[in-house]
């Protein structure tokens, strides 16, 4: 049990082709979901730049809104 056998090898290298290889449905959803967490990245990376122009967020308390006022 301490070495893998030819046979955990067959095993392994199916699921990777499984997940990654060919045109099938799992591979087309891991390919949507590597989409999906690169733009979550990029999306983050945005939010550290700082508020886009023509976009202002509304005060939420009153003491906001006394200071927006001065």
């Amino acid at each position: 049990m301490g070495a893998m056998s030819i046979w955990h090898w067959v095993i392994v290298i199916a699921v990777i082709a499984l997940l990654f290889g060919g045109r099938g449905k799992l591979s087309g959803l891991m390919g949507d979901a590597a989409k999906g967490i690169k733009a979550f990245k990029d999306g983050l990376k945005d939010d550290d730049k700082g508020p886009s122009e023509g976009v202002s967020s509304l005060p939420r308390t009153d003491a906001e809104k006394e200071e927006l006022k001065r």
